[in-house]
């Protein structure tokens, strides 16, 4: 793969940050950067911060800053969406010693992709690139090897990397094309036009209904989507449970450890969620 200008360096997480934030997904500080240790991290984050939305519905702001962004994901414990999880790992990484690039992907529907800027995910360099997400809900549960253009099997399931154009992949699982990833480096601030237009218009899947999702210790999933928590085995075996208002906000307290005092209300006319988010 070919050289790329990464953008310059910016100030990053404090050691005391790191260390809650490690705290936060159940680790101790690793030891010098590895793939091994980027697996840890990487699983460690699915299961411990939801991929959720629900800042939407409850209206809050959504901010791209590493400052709000740990203020919302470690001091409040709670999770956020591509932007914000992707945008605030790459912080941690890079205070741990890896170098670490945000690029832009476009979430396909069906077979078309997504506008520019749709998903933020992250090249991570060690002796070869890395592609780590912790921003998609289903996907991966481990890193991928962003050289290899063979399948890579895991317990996600089987992702294969197709170049499309110079500077693209498509990501595939299970033969079914997730996002088509662009090489160039960008800045957070580069994703905060299309993160607008994520939470605010009546277009965007998010405006349209609450999710909140973990990968469980099994490797299945856990989702709270509205008021129907959906349990999804790692064999694919998915049970569904409607539940009233008490019963949800008990659900995020004891499923994600989000303490709410109302749920959230989307502002735009429910829509069938996409795979991804569940």
């Amino acid at each position: 793969m070919d050289t790329v200008d990464h953008p310059p360096a910016v100030d990053g997480l404090t050691d005391t940050q790191v260390d809650a934030y490690l705290a936060r997904i159940g680790l101790p500080r690793p030891g010098r950067p590895s793939p091994a240790a980027l697996a840890e991290l990487h699983r460690a984050h699915l299961g411990t911060v939801p991929f959720e939305n629900l800042a939407i519905g409850l209206g809050e702001p959504v901010v791209l800053d590493p400052g709000a962004l740990f203020a919302k994901l470690v001091t409040r414990r709670r999770g956020g969406f591509c932007y914000e999880l992707n945008g605030l790992f790459a912080e941690l990484l890079r205070a741990l010693g890896y170098r670490v690039d945000l690029l832009g992907a476009r979430a396909f529907d069906g077979d078309r992709p997504g506008p520019p800027f749709d998903h933020l995910a992250l090249r991570v360099d060690l002796a070869e690139p890395w592609l780590a997400d912790v921003g998609f809900g289903r996907f991966s549960h481990f890193p991928l090897r962003l050289d290899e253009r063979g399948p890579q099997r895991e317990p996600g399931g089987e992702f294969i990397l197709v170049p499309h154009a110079d500077d693209e992949l498509d990501v595939l699982l299970d033969g079914r094309p997730e996002y088509r990833l662009g090489l160039r480096p960008h800045r957070l601030a580069d994703f905060v036009p299309t993160c607008w237009w994520q939470t605010t218009s009546p277009d965007s899947h998010f405006t349209r209904s609450s999710t909140c999702s973990r990968l469980t210790r099994d490797g299945g999933r856990i989702t709270l989507g509205g008021v129907r928590l959906i349990r999804t085995g790692p064999d694919g075996a998915r049970t569904e449970e409607d539940l009233d208002e008490a019963g949800a906000l008990a659900a995020y307290r004891e499923h994600f450890g989000i303490t709410l005092d109302r749920l959230p209300v989307p502002p735009a006319p429910a829509a069938r969620p996409r795979p991804e988010d569940t």
